[in-house]
C-alpha cells in the first residue's frame, strides 16, 4: 500500500492507494433471506404465469400487473444473482444491497397494493366472489362440477398464496436493507 502525504498550511493530505475495506455480513441471515426472496420470487413468477395461460385459454384479456409482478419476480431474481456474484467476487457492499433493496421494495409495495385491491377490493373482489362461489361448496364425486370446484378453488388459493408472498418479500426487503445499514455502521 503506498501513500502521499502533503501538507499545505495547517491541512494534510492522504492519499492511499490500494485500500481496500472489507465488510463482514453475517452469513446465515444473508443466505435465508436469498432463499426466501427466490422463493417468494418464483411462486409469484408460477402463478401469474398460470394465470396468464388461464386467461388466454378462457380468450380474455390479460391484466396489466399479471406482467407486472412477473417482472418484479424476474428482476428479485436477478438482483439475488448479482448479490452472489458480487459475494463470490468479494465485492458486496451495503449501498448495493441498500439501494437495490429500496427499489425491489417499492416494486414489490405496488405489487402487492394492486393484488390487494383485486384480492379484497370494493366491487367484485376475489375474496367475496371465492367466498360465494367456492368456499361455501363442497361438491363430491367424480363430476365435472366437481373438478370445476377443484380449479375454481386453486385459483383462489393462488390468490391467497400471491398475497401471502408479497407480504413476505415485503418484509424481508425492508429486513435486507437494515441489515446491509448494520453492516455499513458496524464497520464504520
Amino acid at each position: 500500500m503506498a501513500s502521499d502525504t502533503t501538507a499545505s498550511g495547517s491541512l494534510v493530505f492522504e492519499r492511499r492507494v490500494g485500500h481496500v475495506h472489507k465488510y463482514h455480513w453475517p452469513a446465515l441471515q444473508l443466505n435465508i433471506w436469498m432463499l426466501i426472496m427466490l422463493i417468494a420470487a418464483s411462486t409469484i413468477i408460477g402463478i401469474f404465469a398460470t394465470f396468464i395461460q388461464v386467461q388466454q385459454q378462457l380468450l380474455l384479456a390479460v391484466p396489466w400487473y399479471f406482467a407486472y409482478y412477473i417482472t418484479v419476480g424476474a428482476l428479485t431474481i436477478a438482483f439475488v444473482l448479482l448479490l452472489l456474484w458480487l459475494i463470490y467476487q468479494r465485492r458486496l457492499l451495503p449501498s448495493i444491497v441498500m439501494i437495490g433493496g429500496f427499489i425491489l421494495f417499492v416494486l414489490w409495495l405496488v405489487g402487492l397494493i394492486v393484488v390487494s385491491v383485486q384480492l379484497w377490493g370494493p366491487s367484485g373482489s376475489v375474496s367475496s366472489s371465492c367466498n360465494l362461489a367456492v368456499f361455501g361448496q363442497s361438491p363430491k364425486g367424480q363430476t365435472l362440477e366437481t373438478l370445476a370446484w377443484m380449479e375454481q378453488r386453486n385459483i383462489c388459493q393462488s390468490w391467497q398464496a400471491v398475497f401471502s408472498f408479497g407480504l413476505v418479500g415485503e418484509i424481508f426487503l425492508l429486513w435486507i436493507m437494515i441489515m446491509a445499514y448494520q453492516v455499513f455502521a458496524d464497520d464504520r
